[in-house]
């Protein structure tokens, strides 16, 4: 029998799923489908842990599970050790722009920062924190230095100071160093204040190179013009304190495609080529970046990815590509619809959730579960326009009134709708579900 899922979980998914999101927590009670795609992506996890760099697309059509399956990859790479960052696209968080938007961009990637003891973002304090007690308790283990002494204090700053000078070779890695020692002898002094402006500094919260040199005696700030090359850094450092690497995980680039401006389309599309390129061709390490995107602002040659041309050369499909299947070692993984089947388990997993969440039985039969999806997938514009999103969003709402109406049942609910597949459209079922057997 499957475990159940906590209710407090089993509420956060359904709530989420019926508001048309995917939820950040359970995903294990729900995933269904996309263990190739899955597997594929985790193949370059360790790539990136072994110290590569790699860089991919996720395309699908809305709803279609893309964000699902970039979640669901989330959790599966915090469990293996790595960290996270993940952030949405919009309006005013680019890759690159006038108005701060690349910058607005890292700040969010930062503030979601998320480990597997901390999933739920801002771990950045506490990552810093378990770093300076681990190296403190590495210290007091060795036997050497007796501890509230200066000798003591010496060897751990000597032991930050090792770390940080390896990161000095990169760029602004002089600074990325100095604001590590700076939070440590902040954390030995007890200033919380000092902290604080070594967070800033990380978060990329300053707003002028004035105020980073008043605060901190430092020349240099995160904004639009190295925010990538922060990410970099922080990838290095995380894995000098036990990480595995960094996953940078990003959502809704249609945001891009909706640009109106084509000179400011094509700087953001600029930005995206170098950390391609970076990834690609070495010259970042242990770090992941995963983008998400639908086929239209992909591949339209106006105003998509496509429409420059140094990345539509590098993504687009080669002359013996196979377009009936997925090339899941191509820069980009096409999410394709779930199937029949697949819809089949995944209805009958919410079933179970809701039941749970509800303390409620109730008997669903496979025919009823077979009526449900029969009557989705015979809708007008059904074979171009049905999503899992949609196909979820119908189905809960089905159960709530299972809930509310025990006397109800799937075949009386979509009978009372007009969802109910007459004998003629049973005649001409298509493949999608013709051969299911139950």
């Amino acid at each position: 029998m499957a475990k159940q899922a906590p209710k407090r979980i089993a509420s956060a998914v359904l709530n989420a799923l019926k508001g048309g999101v995917v939820p950040r927590v359970g995903l294990e009670y729900i995933a269904v489908g996309r263990s190739r795609e899955i597997e594929a992506l985790l193949r370059d996890t360790e790539i990136v842990a072994d110290g590569g760099s790699t860089f991919r697309f996720i395309v699908g059509r809305y709803g279609s599970g893309k964000s699902f399956l970039l979640q669901t990859l989330r959790n599966y790479a915090m469990e293996r050790g790595f960290a996270v960052m993940d952030a949405d696209l919009s309006p005013e968080r680019r890759l690159s722009g006038t108005g701060g938007q690349g910058l607005a961009t890292y700040r969010e990637l930062i503030g979601n920062l998320s480990t597997h003891t901390k999933p739920d973002g801002g771990a950045l304090p506490m990552i810093l924190e378990k770093w300076i007690s681990g190296i403190q308790a590495e210290t007091a283990a060795s036997g050497a230095f007796d501890i509230d002494t200066p000798e003591f204090d010496n060897e751990i700053r000597r032991r930050i100071l090792l770390l940080a000078n390896e990161l000095e070779g990169m760029v602004s890695g002089f600074d990325f160093a100095r604001m590590i020692l700076i939070y440590w002898e902040a954390h030995r002094s007890g200033d919380d204040a000092a902290k604080s402006s070594a967070l800033r500094w990380f978060r990329g919260e300053f707003s002028s190179k004035t105020e980073v040199r008043q605060t901190l005696n430092v020349r240099t700030m995160i904004g639009d013009d190295n925010w990538y090359e922060a990410l970099k850094l922080f990838a290095s450092f995380l894995v000098k304190v036990g990480y595995k690497g960094l996953l940078v995980l990003v959502d809704e680039l249609v945001n891009l495609y909706r640009i109106p401006f084509r000179v400011t389309r094509e700087y953001n599309y600029e930005k995206m080529l170098s950390m391609y390129n970076d990834a690609l061709q070495g010259k970042a390490r242990n770090i992941g970046f995963i983008m998400v995107s639908t086929p239209q602002s992909m591949e339209d040659g106006e105003k998509g990815i496509f429409s420059y041309e140094a990345l539509r050369s590098r993504l687009s499909d080669g002359r013996f590509a196979d377009h009936e299947s997925n090339d899941l070692l191509s820069p980009i993984i096409r999410v394709n619809p779930l199937t029949f089947e697949e819809l089949f388990v995944l209805m009958e997993k919410l079933a179970q959730i809701h039941q749970n969440l509800y303390n409620y039985k109730k008997d669903i039969d496979d025919e009823e579960y077979i009526a449900f999806l029969k009557a989705e997938f015979e809708r007008i514009g059904a074979k171009t326009h049905i999503t899992p999103r949609s196909v979820i969003r119908d189905f809960i709402e089905i159960l709530n009134r299972l809930v509310q109406d025990p006397s109800q049942t799937i075949a009386g609910v979509l009978t009372g709708t007009g969802l109910a597949l007459t004998s003629d459209d049973e005649s001409d079922a298509t493949g999608i579900y013709a051969d299911f057997e139950v």
